[in-house]
């Protein structure tokens, strides 16, 4: 991708890229397993800097919410039977890499060589392993120093909606429809909509800045379970162990190693395909407890996958005395497509701001979830928009000064779409 030809995104780089070196320097993990909300109070240092932020910038109704969500109000300009749009991004970031202290790094004017980072030569990005990044040649790349994420999960989408809002706000000459502004918590642990109140936040239907590939609406999410396998065997000491010792973890070693190889997994999967993924082990030779999430496109064949991973559990025990296994399934999230559907404008509309910032828009589905798909099941229409972001949950993520520009960029002109006439009726 050439450097953005777009006048309004180039005019926006400037700003979103000053605000993204500041939210990712703030420490917002998120943690597993935590009985607080957030998750890490921490994450509630950037949700004050932005409430603040958009105080500054004049908007009505800024309000920090008791759990931790920004809420804020950009009133309509000339467009009084517009819809309430909404934009969401989360705080939040990944609790699978190192977070604390990240140091980003700006290569202006990439070469299109490679990048070793500094702060671990061994993390070297190359546009032989990365296909985007060899079409970034003379975009300003963003990094972390290599131990540490960088936090474009969702700090670009955070950035990209504060620089689109406070480039709308010093430029009122144009219509807009009634916006509302939301930042969440914890969305990387599963729980971003956990207190989100729908009348509260007041939209006709939202877009989450929380994508990857540039010039992509993202209308289609997997759908997901969350299993917890616990292996029970019988503890004696192991001195005087023989044909008493039942060893959970060598239990549970077995089951992983029943799990399949050559498919089904994260590693070995891509497109549509699903998978169950062992994404977190504890214990000790009397219990483990092995996490595993799993995921498709399509319900049926997820409930296969689960039913697969029990059965391969209770084949473990099977004839082991004083082995046992139990099982505790909860439901995370459902593929939001069925429900967008219904409502094609909404779509629509995103494709058409991707027009108008001079990309050819694109449809795509993903591999995840997003506060949108939990939205969207409560009842508020949330399609998920590109941040340009990449190499997500880990010390290689990477993204470009001007994607996010022209992210940005593409909300403004999101907005303005919807302050048209006929367009939300």
């Amino acid at each position: 991708m050439a450097v953005s030809a777009s006048p309004l995104a180039r005019e926006l780089e400037d700003d979103v890229l000053d605000r993204f070196l500041r939210y990712v320097r703030i420490d917002t993990q998120a943690a597993y397993g935590s009985r607080t909300y957030p998750s890490r109070l921490e994450q509630l240092d950037l949700s004050r800097l932005l409430a603040a932020e958009l105080r500054a910038l004049g908007l009505d109704d800024v309000e920090l919410t008791e759990h931790g969500y920004v809420l804020a109000t950009l009133e309509p300009v000339e467009a009084d039977d517009a819809p309430t749009v909404g934009l969401i991004a989360h705080v939040d970031t990944s609790p699978d890499a190192p977070g604390a202290n990240v140091d980003p790094q700006v290569w202006r004017g990439y070469d299109g060589g490679e990048l070793a980072l500094p702060g671990n030569p061994e993390q070297v990005l190359s546009p032989e392993t990365s296909s985007l990044l060899r079409e970034r040649v003379g975009h300003d790349i963003v990094t972390s120093d290599g131990t540490t994420l960088l936090g474009a999960d969702d700090k670009a989408g955070v950035a990209e909606i504060m620089a689109a809002v406070a480039y709308l706000v010093a430029h009122p000459d144009a219509p807009r429809p009634r916006v509302r502004i939301a930042f969440t918590v914890d969305e990387e642990v599963g729980r971003g909509a956990d207190h989100f109140d729908l009348e509260r936040y007041g939209a006709d239907f939202a877009y989450t800045l929380d994508g990857q590939t540039v010039g992509e609406i993202e209308n289609e999410t997997f759908s997901a379970f969350e299993l917890e396998v616990t292996f029970r065997g019988r503890v004696v000491h192991p001195g005087t162990a023989k044909d008493k010792l039942v060893n959970a973890v060598k239990l549970a070693a077995d089951f992983l190693s029943r799990l399949p190889r050559d498919g089904l997994s994260p590693e070995t999967t891509e497109g549509r395909e699903g998978f169950v993924h062992p994404h977190r082990i504890a214990g000790a030779a009397e219990e483990v407890a092995i996490h595993l999430i799993i995921r498709d496109f399509d319900w049926a064949r997820l409930e296969q996958h689960a039913a697969l991973v029990e059965r391969l559990a209770q084949d473990t025990v099977a004839g082991v005395a004083g082995a046992s296994v139990e099982f505790a399934r909860r439901v995370q999230y459902r593929n939001m497509r069925e429900t967008l559907e219904r409502y094609p404008r909404i779509i629509e509309a995103a494709e058409e701001a991707v027009r108008r910032v001079g990309l050819e828009p694109t449809r795509g589905s993903i591999r995840g979830g997003t506060d949108g798909t939990l939205l969207t099941e409560m009842g508020l229409p949330t399609p998920n928009v590109f941040t340009g972001g990449n190499e997500y949950h880990s010390v290689r993520e990477w993204i470009s000064v001007q994607d996010m520009a022209i992210a940005a960029a593409t909300v403004v002109e999101l907005v303005r779409v919807w302050a048209e006439p006929g367009r939300g009726s």
